[in-house]
């Protein structure tokens, strides 16, 4: 019997963890243990030839790949090939295959992830120096590249939350030590009022950049990956929000990596996110289709057939990127059945409206209305959420757009605004732990 070959081998180190892939016309046989001194990771395929495409899997690693530090590869025994991952660290890896799916044949997965997993909250606030990608080409975002600071969103108030007015305390009933209520300066002539207490804390808004990795989404004509676009406009768009008082952004994910939809999700609830945007560039079969769209999440089916079409192909990014079937997370399992969603759409639909108004500034909508669907990725029960289609990629105009570094700026500047407006009329709850004005 001959042996099979290796079509495509791939590595994707970030810091949550290092996916591992390889890439076959039949499924391929394996095993795997791990070695704890010094930390290895060996995987034997069974019937694989040891091919050029293979043994490439050693220039493939990065120097700074958090986890592998070399890759060994050879002959092990008649008919079994050993791969062996010389590891930084101790792991916990995950292992297993994925069935054809997009353009992929069948795939060995190996996700490489820390003994001591990273903790989530440190990970996700990672500063991001201010304008990190203002040059960074789309086809290739670079660690650290020179750049200028990125052009200065409109000017905007500062957000400030008050609670609910309460009636005025009768001055017999107050406790004798009870300190007396600060009073407001007033123009003369006016008798002062109580002072409002102004209660400010920081507005967290999760940026998810869409595809990544594996999930390459939909490519231009022209090659641009829909991937590149999204991460480039993500960073832009963060590094504004974080000029902003009050406001904080975080990215879902910061490099070229695959994180499974339902992740998203997690990842914006664990920050107790207040809003939540996904950004995508939209393709069609037919090169003349232009234009933004806004979608948001749909309990009673999609608004369009269109929306339904997007929506489907959106949530097949899990089969395409590679998720582990095996791993079952019960919390995020009642996240995504929750059913008390109904408030939290009608938000996100106001989101939506402010949003889409700033994005027909700059381009032309597809839509003119907020559409509705059945998207995974807006999930969330208690959080806001949209998903903002920039641009057709598909359509040769709007791709060179998409790739203009200065029409990233115009998007990332019309997506904050539009935020803004909706926290301006829509002010989020205060939480337990603010911070009082004086």
């Amino acid at each position: 019997m001959a042996a099979e070959a290796v079509l495509a081998s791939r590595v994707w180190p970030a810091e949550e963890y290092t996916r591992v892939t390889f890439e076959t016309a039949k499924p391929i046989r394996h095993q795997y243990f791990f070695v704890p001194d010094p930390a290895r990771l060996v995987v034997d395929l069974e019937g694989v030839d040891l091919g050029d495409e293979l043994k490439s899997l050693v220039s493939k690693v990065r120097e700074d790949d958090p986890y592998i530090r070399q890759v060994r590869v050879a002959r092990n025994r008649p008919n079994v090939v050993r791969v062996v991952f010389d590891l930084k660290l101790a792991v916990k890896p995950q292992v297993f295959a994925l069935a054809p799916a997009g353009g992929y044949k069948h795939r060995l997965v190996l996700d490489i992830y820390p003994e001591k997993p990273r903790d989530p909250l440190l990970a996700l606030v990672k500063p991001d120096p201010i304008g990190e990608i203002a040059r960074a080409p789309v086809t290739e975002l670079p660690a650290a590249p020179e750049s200028p600071e990125p052009a200065a969103a409109p000017e905007l108030p500062v957000l400030v939350l008050r609670p609910p007015e309460k009636p005025a305390e009768p001055v017999a009933e107050r406790a004798p030590d009870k300190a007396p209520a600060k009073v407001a300066d007033k123009p003369a002539g006016k008798a002062p009022d109580k002072a409002k207490p102004g209660v400010t804390r920081m507005v967290t808004v999760v940026i998810d950049a869409g595809h990544g990795g594996e999930d390459p989404g939909a490519r231009g004509r022209g090659g641009t990956l829909e991937k590149n676009v999204t991460l480039a406009i993500a960073k832009r768009l963060k590094a504004r929000i974080d000029l902003e008082p009050g406001m904080r952004a975080i990215l879902t994910r910061d490099g070229d990596y695959f994180i499974p939809l339902a992740q998203r999700v997690t990842k914006a609830r664990r920050v107790q996110a207040d809003i939540f945007v996904s950004i995508h560039a939209d393709a069609f079969v037919q090169p003349h289709a232009r234009g933004s769209s806004v979608f948001a999440l749909s309990d009673r089916g999609a608004t369009s057939t269109a929306a339904r079409w997007l929506a489907k192909r959106e949530n097949e990014s899990d089969l395409i990127g590679g998720v582990n079937l095996d791993v079952k997370d019960p919390v995020l399992a009642r996240t995504l059945l929750d059913l008390s969603q109904t408030a939290t759409i009608n938000d996100s639909l106001k989101l939506g409206k402010a949003v889409l108004g700033h994005l027909g500034d700059i381009n032309t909508l597809h839509k003119q209305a907020v559409e509705q669907a059945g998207f995974a990725v807006l999930k969330a029960p208690d959080i806001p959420s949209i998903l903002v289609e920039t641009a057709f990629i598909s359509n040769p105009e709007e791709e060179r757009r998409l790739k203009d570094a200065s029409y990233q700026d115009k998007m990332a500047n019309a997506l904050l605004m539009g935020i803004r407006r909706y926290l301006a009329q829509n002010p989020p709850l205060a939480r337990t732990k603010i911070a009082q004005n004086p």
